[in-house]
Parts: C-alpha cells; sequence; structure tokens
C-alpha cells in the first residue's frame, strides 16, 4: 500500500527544510504549477486529463478563499508540493492548502499597495529553496514553508528596483514588479512596470543572483552610446528619455538558455518628437543570452510607437511542422490582434512579415515611421478597420447617435497617427487584440488560443497652452492620458475624476497620486507643492482646458523628455486627449459584435481552426441578445483532457471551459467576482483542481471583493 503523498510531505516537514526543498523540487513536474502561465516557455499547458471533455460537466466547486479584502485580483498562482502561493489586493503573500484553500500563513511588506501583481517566482536547487516575489518596487525573498524573510538575499530580504536605473534620486522614480520575471540556473530575470509619461526610467533588463540579490548582469533597451541600436535614437536620447521596459513578463528556453523579451513603448506614448527615429529596442521582442544578456536577435513589432503598441504579454514557445520540418519557434500576440510567429533560434519569421506604408503624422515636429511590420499570416484575430457598415445595430438610436459620432472621427485602420484636435479611431482598441493573459498553445497539436478585445477606441493630440495654470498642466502631463483632458474619463476602466474630491478625501488622494491604484502608476516624482496645485485642479469647478491666467507651469522634477532646462512643457509639447472608448449612449461597444473573441490558430498552417464569442453583457442577454462577447483580461490554459478553461471576461464573471478541438462550450460557472485572471490547475492527492482568481475591481457596478475559487470533479 502506498503512503499518502501529503502525509509524507508533513514528515518530511518535520526534519527539515533541506528534505523538504528537495521534495519539492521534483513534486510532481505533470501535476503541479510550478511557474506563471504553467511553464518557462509560456505555453499555459498542463498535462492533466482526469478533467476532461467527458467528465467535464460534473465539476463542482472545491474550496474557495476569500481574501478579505476588495480591489483587483490579477495573479496566476503557483501550486507546489500541494500548497498554493499567491497574493491578495494589497500585495499580501498567502500560502493556502491546495486541497482545502485553508490558510497557512500570509506575509505583509508593510508598504501601501494596490497594484495588480499577476505572480510570483519559485526556485530551488533541491537543498534549498524560495520564494522571488516582487511588492511595488521591491523583490522580496521568503522561505515557503512559512513566510519569513530571508534575510541574507539583498539588504534583509530585499532589493530595490529603483536602483541602478541612471536616476538622480531612485526614491522618486516608478519601477514596480507587475509581472514575475524568469529563473535561469541561480538568476532572476527582471522587467518592472514604468510610467506611460515623463519622467520615467530606462526599461532595463536586469537579472539578479537569486542566492545575494546582486546584479548579475544588464540589458539597455534604450542603447547607451556605441550599443547597438543607439543610432535609431537622437543623438543623447537615453539620457532624457525612458521606458521601453517589459512590464509584460518573459518567457524561458532553458534548454539553449534563451530568455524571450517583449517590450513596450517609449514615453511619451503618443507624441514622440524628442525621440525621432526607429526607437530600438521599445515595442521589441528580444531574445537575449539568459546567463549574460547579450543580445542574440531582436524583432521590432512597431517602429517609433505613437499608439501605445506595447507588446502585452509573454511569447508562448513550441515545436511547428514548417516545410516538411519540425521547428523551435516562439509565437508573440500583439495589441493589434497579429501573431507574429519566429524561429526560436535564428529569429526568422516562420511566415512572410511585410514592411507595408502608413501615412506620415502631420503633427508638427513630429515623425512617423514611413512603413510598419504587417504578418502576412495567420490573419489578424481582431478587426482592423472600422467602417460605418460595423457600427452597432443593437437599437436604431444607438446606431444612429454612433454614425453622427463616427462622422467626426478619422477611420482609416491601423498605423494612423493622431491628429490634433480630432479623435482618430484605434480599432482594435488600446486595450487589444491581445493583452496581458497571453495565448495558450498545446505541444501534441501545434495550436494557439488566445482570447482578444475587439472594441474601438479613439485617440487625439491637442496642443499645451504656456498660459496654463500650474495644476492643470501637471494633470495634463501626468494624468490626462488615461482620465481624458476633459477629467471624464472613459469609465469603468478609466473612472471620471469630475468630483473626485467629494470621493476621496485629501489623504486617500495623496496615496493614489504618490502610489498608484490598480493600473495607475503612481507619481512619486511630484513635489508636495505639485502635489498641492494637482489636488487644486482637481478640487476645481471648472472644466476649462486653457484658461488664460495663472501661473506658468513648471516641469516635474526628475528625467524630461529632452527639453532644454529653461523650456516648460507647455512651449511646444502635446498632449494626449485619453483613452476614449468609442461606446453608444447606453455604454455598450459602438460596433457590431463580437465584443470578444477566443480563437484557435494552427501555427503549423497559419489558419484558424475555430473562432467563438466570449462573454456577454448579462442585461442584453436577458433581453434576446446574448453571446455577444465581451472585454476580457487574463489569459486561457489548455489541457492534455482536450479542454480550454477561461475566466477573463468582466460583465458576465463567467469560468467557461471549451472544447479544445471544436470550440464548443463544455461547461460554464459563475464566480462571486470577475475572473479577469489566467486560471490554474494542478493535482494533489490524484485529484485534479482548477483554481482561478477572481476580483469585483474590473466593474465597479458589480459585486465587490477579491477571492480564490477552485473546482474539481466530486
Amino acid at each position: 500500500m502506498r503512503p499518502c503523498p501529503r502525509l509524507v510531505l508533513s514528515l518530511l516537514a518535520l526534519v527539515g527544510p533541506a528534505l523538504l526543498a528537495g521534495c519539492h523540487r521534483h513534486p510532481g513536474p505533470n501535476t503541479d504549477w510550478q511557474s506563471y502561465n504553467g511553464q518557462p516557455g509560456g505555453d499555459h499547458y498542463s498535462l492533466l486529463h482526469q478533467i476532461n471533455r467527458s467528465n467535464v460537466q460534473q465539476l463542482r466547486q472545491a474550496w474557495s478563499f476569500d481574501t478579505g479584502e476588495t480591489g483587483g485580483l490579477q495573479t496566476n498562482p503557483l501550486v507546489i508540493g500541494g500548497t498554493l502561493y499567491a497574493y491578495t489586493p494589497s500585495q499580501q503573500l498567502v500560502a493556502l492548502d491546495a486541497a482545502s484553500g485553508k490558510q497557512l500563513w500570509r506575509f505583509s511588506a508593510g508598504v501601501p499597495a494596490s497594484q495588480p501583481n499577476r505572480g510570483l517566482c519559485y526556485w530551488t536547487d533541491g537543498h534549498s529553496a524560495r520564494l522571488l516575489a516582487g511588492v511595488m518596487d521591491h523583490l522580496y525573498a521568503l522561505n515557503p514553508r512559512n513566510g519569513k524573510s530571508i534575510t541574507s538575499f539583498g539588504d534583509h530580504g530585499s532589493i530595490d528596483l529603483r536602483q541602478g536605473l541612471d536616476e538622480a534620486d531612485p526614491s522618486k522614480t516608478f519601477a514596480v514588479l507587475t509581472t514575475p520575471g524568469v529563473l535561469f540556473k541561480d538568476l532572476i530575470i527582471l522587467g518592472f512596470r514604468a510610467p506611460e509619461t515623463q519622467p520615467a526610467p530606462h526599461g532595463d533588463i536586469r537579472a539578479y543572483d537569486v542566492h545575494t540579490g546582486k546584479l548579475r548582469w544588464s540589458f539597455h533597451t534604450i542603447p547607451h552610446p556605441g550599443e547597438p541600436g543607439y543610432e535609431t535614437w537622437p543623438a543623447e536620447a537615453w539620457r532624457s528619455t525612458g521606458a521601453a521596459n517589459n512590464w509584460a513578463g518573459m518567457s524561458l528556453d532553458a534548454e539553449r538558455g534563451i530568455v524571450y523579451v517583449p517590450t513596450g513603448s517609449a514615453v511619451n506614448d503618443f507624441y514622440g518628437a524628442d525621440r525621432l527615429g526607429d526607437d530600438l529596442y521599445a515595442n521589441t521582442l528580444l531574445a537575449l543570452d539568459a546567463a549574460t544578456g547579450k543580445l542574440l536577435w531582436h524583432f521590432q513589432g512597431v517602429h517609433h510607437d505613437v499608439w501605445d503598441r506595447d507588446f502585452p504579454a509573454p511569447p508562448a514557445l513550441v515545436t511547428v511542422q514548417h516545410q516538411g520540418h519540425a521547428v523551435d519557434a516562439v509565437a508573440q500576440t500583439s495589441k493589434q490582434g497579429y501573431v507574429f510567429l519566429f524561429d526560436r533560434v535564428s529569429g526568422q519569421p516562420l511566415f512572410p512579415i511585410e514592411e507595408r506604408p502608413f501615412p506620415a503624422s502631420t503633427v508638427p515636429g513630429e515623425r512617423t515611421s514611413p512603413t510598419q511590420p504587417i504578418p502576412v499570416a495567420p490573419e489578424p484575430f481582431a478587426r482592423q478597420r472600422l467602417t460605418a457598415d460595423l457600427l452597432t445595430t443593437r437599437t436604431p438610436a444607438a446606431h444612429a447617435a454612433v454614425l453622427a459620432q463616427f462622422r467626426t472621427y478619422r477611420s482609416d485602420g491601423q498605423f494612423v497617427p493622431l491628429a490634433l484636435n480630432q479623435q482618430t479611431v484605434v480599432f482594435p482598441g488600446f486595450d487589444g487584440g491581445a493583452e496581458w493573459g497571453g495565448p495558450a498553445v498545446d505541444p501534441t497539436t501545434s495550436v494557439l488560443y488566445v482570447n482578444a478585445n475587439d472594441v474601438p477606441y479613439t485617440g487625439g493630440l491637442v496642443a499645451y497652452d504656456p498660459a496654463t495654470n500650474h495644476g492643470e498642466a501637471l494633470y495634463r502631463q501626468q494624468c490626462g492620458l488615461c482620465h481624458g483632458v476633459d477629467r471624464r474619463g472613459s469609465p469603468p476602466a478609466f473612472p471620471s475624476l469630475v468630483d473626485v474630491t467629494k470621493r476621496l478625501d485629501e489623504q486617500a488622494l495623496r496615496g493614489v497620486i504618490h502610489n498608484g491604484r490598480g493600473r495607475m502608476n503612481g507619481f512619486p516624482s511630484l513635489s508636495s507643492s505639485d502635489t498641492d496645485a494637482l489636488l487644486r485642479f482637481l478640487a476645481s469647478d471648472s472644466l476649462m482646458l486653457f484658461p488664460q491666467a495663472g501661473a506658468r507651469a513648471a516641469a516635474p522634477t526628475g528625467r524630461q523628455s529632452g527639453r532644454k532646462p529653461d523650456q516648460q512643457p507647455g512651449d511646444t509639447a502635446y498632449s494626449f486627449t485619453g483613452y476614449r472608448k468609442f461606446q453608444d449612449p447606453d455604454g455598450y461597444p459602438a460596433v457590431q459584435p463580437p465584443w470578444g473573441t477566443l480563437n484557435a490558430i494552427d501555427l503549423n498552417t497559419g489558419k484558424y481552426l475555430w473562432k467563438v464569442p466570449l462573454g456577454e453583457y448579462p442585461e442584453l442577454a436577458a433581453h434576446g441578445m446574448p453571446n455577444t462577447g465581451s472585454e476580457n483580461y487574463g489569459g486561457p490554459v489548455v489541457t492534455a483532457g482536450g479542454l480550454v478553461i477561461i475566466g477573463a471576461t468582466v460583465y458576465d464573471r463567467r469560468l467557461r471551459i471549451f472544447d479544445s478541438a471544436t470550440g464548443q462550450l463544455l461547461w460554464q460557472t459563475t464566480l462571486p467576482y470577475a475572473g479577469v485572471a489566467t486560471p490554474a490547475t494542478y493535482m494533489v492527492d490524484g485529484k485534479q483542481y482548477i483554481v482561478i482568481a477572481a476580483s469585483g475591481q474590473r466593474n465597479p457596478k458589480g459585486p465587490q471583493g477579491a477571492a480564490y475559487v477552485a473546482f474539481a470533479l466530486p
């Protein structure tokens, strides 16, 4: 008779952490969820098949863990040796019994933290083990058995990610760990989240020793003099510009020692007169030697990005059949709705990529790239151009309203530069296409599964006025990007700030401005007097954009966008009018459904196997309009049981399971909150579980809270 695996682990825990860590080293590569997104290669795949097409209808809730907090929860948890490791919305770390959901320990760094955190890393050499977990701008090393800090790591248990980024004052730098890094031998390789506006730090990719926390190597995503790519920027631009950071996460080919790093845009996101050129290595898939940081190859997905078209997710590693041969490949999804597929070693595209011409910008000082790379195959998984015949027909009144708006917009597909004083349609919108959840890949079939948003946004530019008062200038420069120059935002993702001082007290507002909250980054570079001026503007009743009286605006401290020392931000610059969803008067997307989809693409051929709507609005479904699709965040998981498991949908709070071969919906359930996170699946005591993080932040009108919910067969 075989002993109970969990009894064995309990006995090992009594004889010392070294033996326990040894057991954790190989607790079951086919039964645990040991890395963010399942595997270092980012394929979201599990070999488990106890839950399969034939019995998935019998799934029942096995346990639920209430975090006791509200806010956002996007974590893809780790499950190792019967213990689940995850975050709460305030970025406390919790360890749960993976079979019951019972809390085993909780760690708090003691700092205010409400940024999203999508996962953590578990490292072991077979003799010792540690969790490497980001909390805001610090990386902590914790003992997996009890959650205690490992004080030999870094500075008494943590390293400050703001250090070493060429900032005059790191304490005024915003560099937080949203998505976990990857582990290679005794290194943890990290990116970080940076602001979308100046000042922003350089987006260096860095590798640290997992034992000591010492920096081992760094790759400059904004090249320094003498480094390849420096010529794609203005001379000395590296001293003043920032970002080009990896916020989305990475993937690793451990056998070859190659780490694949997708980067985002350089600041400022929508006006790049101070960074004319292609801007390598912004918006680039980097292949780096994981041991040294040496560049092996690169592909830039957007030249001189002025549309905020970051690569949004880690790529997925897969082996495909190409021209009669098995080729190890890397698949990168994009906000534009593209899949780029490359030979993993050489970087050669496996489907043709064409540099196609696009119109030039008409904004003074701007110079967009004359061409952009477009993959010939697979076809985009989101619609590319909004035309009048695609506008909503949900009701005659809704159609008439959006048609009137549409006639005032510019709408001519991808890579149309934003204009001054007119809105340009961006479709798919600024949130994709693909988002941070990333795709899943079945290694047995080379089929990629990716969920997509399919709703339009609009954006434009307006000029600064040199006479703008200080508070408004700061608002326009730092806040208008998301909340709009009129403060009205685009709820619920970008809330209105009209009357915000009546909803939040001064202390709470100061905390949000300094530390950020949810998808909003913090602004630690703002001085106390800057914050005072910003609060006065937010408290003002006027929504006038350009009052012709008031103090001349002073630039916030920190690295600026290449301006001369005596030049003010209002003299020559332009600001973004805000992320605006194109919606009908009732708040639904202005385009015909589907508004969100789940897609299955055969990477051997580039052909689609199936596409289905993902999500719905319960109130529309109740009135005879189901299966519209909806906005969705978080990715899918695919299993050897023939299942694609996904939450992601914001408004219906569903967890769904589809047949991976056909796209048929096999099972669904309603979660307590929206499951805007990637699920995980694992096995304990011979029973397979599916777990997902659920939270209410994305839908303020829905239930509020945050929990982990697990399902299993009876």
